[in-house]
């Protein structure tokens, strides 16, 4: 007979404890929606970043530079 569990058993990234990762846990790979949002956080301070070389300042990202005249959107006189 075997003991394995039908699901894999994983660490929550933010906390460490054990997470169930099967279809029905709602915030895997967290174990909560607490580590869920603080990771998340992290990440939105910039608190965690991907390795790299940093881009160039002048290198174009392909978007297009806002302008701070606002008056081309409104309609003429």
């Amino acid at each position: 007979m075997s003991d394995a569990l039908p699901y894999k058993i994983i660490k929550c990234p933010r906390c460490r404890k054990p997470v169930a990762w099967n279809e029905t846990h709602p915030f895997k790979p967290f174990c909560s929606e607490y580590c869920k949002l603080i990771d998340l956080g992290e990440w939105a301070t910039a608190s965690y970043a991907i390795a790299g070389e940093p881009a160039a300042p002048d290198a174009s990202d392909g978007e297009t530079p806002l302008s701070n005249d606002h008056t081309d959107h409104l309609p003429g006189p």
